[in-house]
Formats: C-alpha cells, sequence, structure tokens
C-alpha cells in the first residue's frame, strides 16, 4: 500500500521542502510554495526488475524530415520552420488575446493538408468550438474530444490515429492517478508529464495553451516550460491589432524569432511584412520617434521608439518605460545626462515601442538615446533615419551584429539615412548616407543635421 505524504513544491522553481518556507532557497522568490501531495511506494523501484539497456548513437533511426508545416508561415517560422514530430509546444498568453483561436486555425490548416488532427477541449464545448470555426472560415476534418481527463485524452489520440493534438488548455486537465483538483501545480506537471511521455513513445506533436498568472509565467509553476520542447508568448496588448508570438525556449531552433499576426474578423491573420506595418502610423515630424532597425532572429524589423520627456511636477520625476527594459531606459539617461550634456533630472520620461513589441537586444541603445535627445530638444529627427548601435557607460556607441541586414531592411522601406558605429558588417550600400556615430555627442548632434522633411 503506498503511503501518502505532504510536501511544499516552490511554484517558480518546482524545488521541494518537506514544510512551508517563507522563502526558496533554491530561486530566493517568497511566497511560492505551495502544499501537494506525493506518494512513495514502501518497495524499491529496483525491486520491479526492469532493466534499460544504453542505445549506441549511431544505432538510433531518424525519419529524415521531421518537421510538419502549419501552412501558417509566421507560425512555422517561430518554430524554426514548422512543427517537430513528437514534440510538446506551450502556448501562453492573456485570456482573450487569441491563443485558442489560433491554435484552432493552425489544426485548420493542418487537416486540410492531409494530416490527423485531434482538438480536445477542455474550456469549450463542441457546440462553441464549431461557432468559432465558422467565423474563422475553417473547413478541416478536426476531431473535437470534449474531455478534461489526460488518460482519455491520451487514450482517444492513440486510438484515433491523432498525429497532432492540441489541447486547450493544460489547467483544465487532471490525471487520475495524480491526487489534486485540475489547475493545481501538480495536476498540471503530471498531466503534462503524461502528454509528454505519449508524444515521444508514439510521435504525437502535441500543442499545448497555457494561462499566464499575473505576474506573467505560463500556468503558475516555471517547472512547466521546462518540461516542455518549445515555449511560445503571446505578447501585446489584447486590445491591440498586432499580436506578436515570441519563442522565449525552442529545442529545435532559434529562441528569438517572433511572428507577427493582426487581429481581423476572420481570425489572426500573418502579417509578411511587419516593418511596413508597424511603421504605417508613425507621424511625420514630431520629435521623440526614432526607427530602430531591429533584429528578431534571423529576421530584420523596423520598430518605432517614442520619447516623451516633459517638465515634472513631482519631488520624484516618474521614468517609465513599455517595450524597453526599465533598467536600460535608466542607463541611457545616465549616459545622456553626463556625455551628452541633457538634463532631465526636473522631467518626466516616458519611452514606448509602438506597435505593441518588446525589445530586449542593446541595439536599441542608440535609437532610445536619439529619441530621448530629440524629444527633449522638442527637435525632430530625419524621417528617413534608421539607427541601431549599443552605448557603453563612457558614451561610446558599439557595433552589434548583423548590421548589413539591418541596413538592408531599412533600404528596402525607403529610408536612406543610417546612423551606427563604423566597423562591423555592413559594408557599403548604394545609395544609403551612413552616419557614423562614435559618442552618444555624435548622436546628439544629428539633431542639427537636417529638417524632418530631409
Amino acid at each position: 500500500m503506498p503511503k501518502v505524504r505532504s510536501v511544499w513544491r516552490c511554484g517558480q522553481c518546482s524545488h521541494v521542502e518537506a514544510k512551508w518556507a517563507g522563502r526558496c532557497p533554491e530561486c530566493g522568490e517568497y511566497g511560492t510554495f505551495i502544499e501537494e501531495v506525493a506518494h512513495t511506494s514502501a518497495a524499491s523501484s529496483h525491486a520491479s526488475g526492469a532493466q534499460v539497456r544504453p542505445v549506441r548513437l549511431a544505432d538510433v533511426a531518424t525519419a529524415g524530415d521531421r518537421r510538419i508545416a502549419s501552412g501558417i508561415n509566421e507560425f512555422d517560422r517561430v518554430l524554426g520552420g514548422g512543427l517537430v514530430r513528437g514534440s510538446i509546444v506551450l502556448l501562453g498568453g492573456e485570456p482573450g488575446i487569441g491563443k485558442s483561436t489560433l491554435l484552432l486555425q493552425v489544426a485548420d490548416a493542418l487537416a486540410r493538408a492531409g494530416t490527423r488532427v485531434l482538438y480536445a477541449c477542455g474550456e469549450e464545448s463542441p457546440a462553441q468550438v464549431k461557432m468559432r470555426a465558422e467565423r474563422l472560415g475553417c473547413t478541416g476534418d478536426i476531431g473535437l474530444l470534449p474531455a478534461t481527463d489526460v488518460s482519455l485524452v491520451e487514450s482517444a489520440a492513440l486510438e484515433d490515429g491523432a498525429e497532432v493534438l492540441v489541447v486547450d488548455s493544460i489547467q483544465t486537465m487532471f490525471d487520475p492517478e495524480s491526487p489534486g483538483s485540475a489547475g493545481s501545480v501538480g495536476q498540471v506537471r503530471a498531466s503534462t508529464a503524461r502528454l509528454t511521455r505519449m508524444a515521444k513513445d508514439h510521435g504525437v506533436t502535441t500543442l499545448l495553451v497555457g494561462h499566464v498568472t499575473k505576474e506573467g509565467a505560463i500556468a503558475g509553476p516555471r517547472v512547466l516550460e521546462h518540461m516542455v520542447d518549445t515555449v511560445m508568448y503571446f505578447e501585446g496588448d489584447r486590445d491591440h491589432a498586432f499580436r506578436i508570438v515570441r519563442a522565449v525556449k525552442n529545442r529545435f531552433g532559434s529562441i528569438s524569432e517572433i511572428g507577427v499576426f493582426e487581429m481581423v474578423e476572420a481570425g489572426l491573420a500573418p502579417v509578411a511584412n511587419p516593418s511596413a506595418a508597424l511603421l504605417a502610423h508613425r507621424p511625420a515630424g514630431v520629435s521623440g520617434s526614432a526607427v530602430m532597425a531591429a533584429m528578431e532572429g534571423s529576421r530584420p524589423v523596423l520598430v518605432e521608439i517614442q520619447a516623451l520627456v516633459t517638465p515634472s511636477y513631482l519631488q520624484m520625476p516618474r521614468r517609465l518605460a513599455t517595450g524597453i527594459d526599465p533598467q536600460r531606459l535608466l542607463q541611457v539617461l545616465a549616459v545622456l545626462e553626463r556625455r551628452a550634456g541633457l538634463s532631465f533630472g526636473q522631467h518626466d520620461v516616458y519611452v514606448s515601442v509602438a506597435g505593441g513589441v518588446r525589445i530586449t537586444e542593446p541595439a536599441a541603445d542608440l535609437p532610445l538615446a536619439l529619441a530621448l535627445a530629440s524629444a527633449r530638444r522638442d527637435v525632430a529627427l530625419p524621417e528617413t533615419l534608421a539607427s541601431f548601435g549599443e552605448i557603453g557607460l563612457a558614451g561610446e556607441v558599439r557595433v552589434v551584429a548583423h548590421a548589413s541586414a539591418r541596413i538592408g531592411e531599412a533600404t528596402r522601406l525607403g529610408l536612406k539615412m543610417i546612423a551606427a558605429a563604423s566597423g562591423g558588417d555592413s559594408g557599403s550600400i548604394k545609395g544609403i548616407d551612413s552616419r557614423i556615430v562614435a559618442n552618444v555627442s555624435d548622436a546628439v548632434a544629428l539633431l542639427g543635421r537636417g529638417t524632418a522633411g530631409d
């Protein structure tokens, strides 16, 4: 008879303690321990007599091309070229942002291409899924399974011969062999582990929908992200037209790729030209607007960084950033004050990346500095100017990778001026006015060259 005992597991890093603790000794987070019931067998695991023999790497057989193209280019781009057979993909995001819509479109595209798809709808009835499918224009032969018992989902997928399984959502699933209610830390982990075993043993590609907590973590425990092969997040406001899907973990591709979608009446439409879409509503002749040539994985994308600097009436001026790391903003402000002579001490500073894009690469430093200097002096930058570069604490502008790809994208969109550090792989491109920026003083000097109409 198995013994039952309680353990306390950290919801962030899955560290286990025998009793509750206010602070996790592994990850240092406070108030993250959740009690769960753990089963331990009185008999040793060695008593089963099962033997596992190693397999030589040279003897392992592969199936050649193991990717399945979904038919939605932006989705396949994030995955690194398509779905890998037998992989587990987790798609997370806020409620209402479009997770179920996107995966239903993916399931429909796969089914119309001849792939056998099973859709486990734990949150909705088949009639509700049918209503959404009609609105999206789905015509593929998709199997619907209204079940939350993960053992029933597993057996149904194997009996149906499903090649792709969609589970919406993992929080609604429960494993009858594990204690706890659906949605608890233990059940989410147990259900994911069972689906993972099925995917690896039988080659069933599995797509999971995961909700996020107020801290932005999928399904609460970070351990769930460690169990799957690929983790993708929806970025952007659910009230915004554009949705951005970013891979934050991918065992079979880049973790920096993004897919850009636009929410339309017929669902999520892939945006083939993100740069043009993100710059479509850029205001002309307005100070505080700078174009950055960013790299998202292997794709160059032009984004607009906006800054607003206004006199502050508070003892502690505000520093707010959307789409930019707030710590990076403070660092660039300090460098501008110390190395370029611009004062922000009595001003509120607001910075945003237009379109709901989140920029994390250091190449955002130079366009951020240009936007801040433009807003502080209330002088617009040349409309045809794009920039990229990392700024050091000494005020120097450093070279970043993929300069030629960034310049090529700017040229394709009709921008004719590039501000960047010298060197790198930029080379010389005909028709481009390259402005070498060695430090932040050179960057601020660009405000005096030309007008907004240049």
